[in-house]
């Protein structure tokens, strides 16, 4: 058990020394983050200047949604692992983890934390720097409640952000090019995430279907968790339940690609 957590310590360890490697980047990527901050602003200020609320949110509530939406997106978006995994796989790099003693899904999960971990540190820098600027403009509920719920709903969301990524890098077993599906989840992913608007500003009926759906647990879920704009317990702690069995789904449906995938390998090269 020991020498297993070893490795992938090691893994861990390579994967932060190599993000470590673009810590400028992730800080200017963050910082640029924040300019989208300013169209939220502008947008959603001139949408609340006819009105003191929209879907019973006020324009500090709904600002802060989205500040924090940005934080989350550094702490758990699977950046590239996708396309990572399916440059291994048409490489033939894949190669040498189907000759060692190494799970592939546990080293790739290695190398995601460590990448998550460099960034989600980085984040903070343009927060403090930018806090003084929208500390007038924030606004956060205290409740004891949503920290026990939205901790394990963050990790949740990033075991789902990051099992989505790793089905769709397995997806190269079969298709020699990835980039179609992977910028058509995107595209939902920003919808039905919560990314363009908060969800709970969709029609009621849509939203009770989003609920059902793995984006809404991607971002929005913890997000929404975090902001206040989930207030009562009893749906949060549905909607962990039906966020865990989204965790089980996809990460065993990642299991079975994997699999069925590796029948179809010619490892070639590597």
């Amino acid at each position: 058990m020991l020498a297993t957590l070893n490795k992938y310590r090691a893994a861990f360890s390579v994967g932060l020394q190599s993000n470590l490697v673009y810590r400028v980047n992730f800080a200017i990527r963050g910082f640029f983050s924040f300019f989208h901050l300013i169209v939220v602003f502008i947008l959603w200020g001139s949408a609340y200047a006819g009105s003191p609320v929209i879907g019973g949110y006020s324009f500090a509530q709904t600002f802060t949604y989205f500040v924090a939406l940005i934080v989350v997106q550094f702490m758990i978006g699977a950046f590239n692992e996708d396309y990572q995994i399916s440059e291994e796989i048409r490489n033939g790099l894949i190669n040498q983890f189907l000759l060692k003693p190494v799970n592939y899904f546990a080293y790739r999960f290695s190398i995601y934390l460590s990448a998550r971990l460099v960034t989600g540190l980085l984040i903070l820098l343009p927060l403090v720097v930018l806090f003084p600027l929208l500390k007038a403009h924030l606004t956060v509920p205290l409740d004891a409640w949503r920290l026990g719920i939205g901790l394990p709903a963050l990790a949740m969301s990033a075991c789902i952000q990051f099992g989505i990524a790793y089905c769709f890098g397995l997806m190269s077993f079969w298709f020699l090019e990835i980039q179609g599906l992977v910028i058509l989840s995107m595209a939902i992913e920003s919808v039905l995430g919560g990314q363009i608007f908060p969800l709970d500003l969709l029609p009621a009926w849509l939203f009770r279907i989003s609920q059902y759906l793995p984006y809404y647990y991607q971002m929005y879920f913890p997000v929404a968790i975090f902001t206040g704009r989930i207030n009562d317990l009893t749906a949060a702690l549905t909607g962990l339940g039906i966020q865990a069995c989204w965790v089980v789904i996809i990460l065993g449906v990642g299991q079975v690609l994997w699999r069925r995938g590796l029948r179809l390998h010619t490892a070639v090269g590597g």
